[in-house]
């Protein structure tokens, strides 16, 4: 009876038989990866139930999966999408994305069943053909004829209608596809492959010395354990062992002396004394600009000011001398 009833849910998939122009991008990837990671975290469950949208661009034929949203079910309710918060995040994503556009949804599971079918039917209703796309966590190859594709747990579904005993039935019908990556996204995806932060060269040229001078450190402080137990008689004496120590000693420049560190403390002082001028400077510029700012401010005042007082006094000049009496 299982048997038969997984071989019924796996019937629903039918092989591709025509070649797809849908291109996924590195986010959705991302998103959907990060879904399904945290949802095992908060349920501590192992096959969590992951549900979310697909936004992208279509073009007759040619599909791009940009970007997804996660979605919500009704209350108890696994089997019912929250319509509601739909509308409300596609909306919110036009404002922002005004040319993405809802294409399909997404999930995780091994393959899709009449369960998925009964999902896909209530997103119709926000696009005539929406597409599918499936994490496959327990597989590790793709389908897909791309070679950037054949690595990733994905797959894509187009819905289609299969007649069969003059029976009509809603199934899916596997769509292959390619990786499309722009410049942007390359580098942003590099940037987290790395680590985020340390994906800087200076922060790796530090670090690469950081571990050499630990190394050094470590070593020496071998060598010093050896010199000391030699020293109190709980290990034999290797001459030979101290002799290369006595060469290595004497090859190492003498650091300790009072024309070595006065030049250290020149050296120091220079490079303090340059950095207070950076900031000297620096302050003296911001300075520089309030002063000329405040000059503008109080320039105009005057200028309107004194344009005024001419302006009354032309006035006072042009009058005839009988007027004075007139207006005093």
């Amino acid at each position: 009876m299982t048997s038969q009833m997984d071989t019924d849910e796996q019937s629903i998939v039918l092989p591709s038989s025509t070649t797809s122009g849908l291109s996924l991008h590195p986010l959705p990837i991302l998103n959907i990866s990060e879904h399904l990671t945290r949802l095992k975290l908060q349920t501590r469950s192992n096959s969590p139930f992951v549900l979310g949208a697909l936004l992208g661009t279509q073009n007759g034929r040619e599909v791009e999966i940009v970007n997804t949203f996660e979605l919500a079910t009704e209350e108890g309710r696994d089997d019912l999408v929250d319509h509601d918060f739909l509308v409300s995040r596609r909306d919110q994503y036009k404002q922002v994305f005004p040319s993405l556009e809802f294409i399909g949804w997404y999930t995780v599971a091994s393959v899709p069943t009449y369960r998925h079918i009964a999902l896909h039917e209530q997103f119709t209703g926000y696009c005539s053909t929406p597409l599918l796309l499936v994490l496959q966590p327990s597989t590790t190859t793709s389908s897909s004829s791309d070679i950037t594709g054949q690595t990733l747990p994905f797959k894509a579904y187009e819905p289609t209608v299969e007649i069969r005993d003059k029976k009509t039935r809603s199934v899916f019908i596997e769509a292959p596809f390619k990786v499309e990556t722009g410049e942007a996204e390359r580098i942003a995806v590099d940037w987290t492959a790395k680590g985020g932060g340390g994906s800087t060269s200076l922060e790796s040229h530090l670090q690469a010395q950081r571990a050499a001078v630990k190394m050094l450190h470590e070593r020496i402080l071998v060598l010093v354990q050896y010199v000391t137990n030699v020293i109190a008689g709980q290990i034999p004496t290797d001459h030979t062992t101290l002799r290369s120590l006595s060469a290595l000693i004497a090859s190492l420049p003498a650091s300790e002396n009072k024309g070595f560190r006065d030049e250290f403390n020149t050296e120091y002082e220079d490079v303090q004394l340059t950095a207070l001028l950076s900031s000297l400077t620096k302050s003296t510029n911001i300075l520089n600009d309030l002063v000329d700012k405040h000059l503008v401010l109080i320039g105009g005042s005057r200028d309107d000011r004194t344009v005024t007082v001419r302006r009354r006094g032309i006035g006072r000049q042009g009058m005839m001398p009988g007027d004075w009496a007139m207006h005093p």
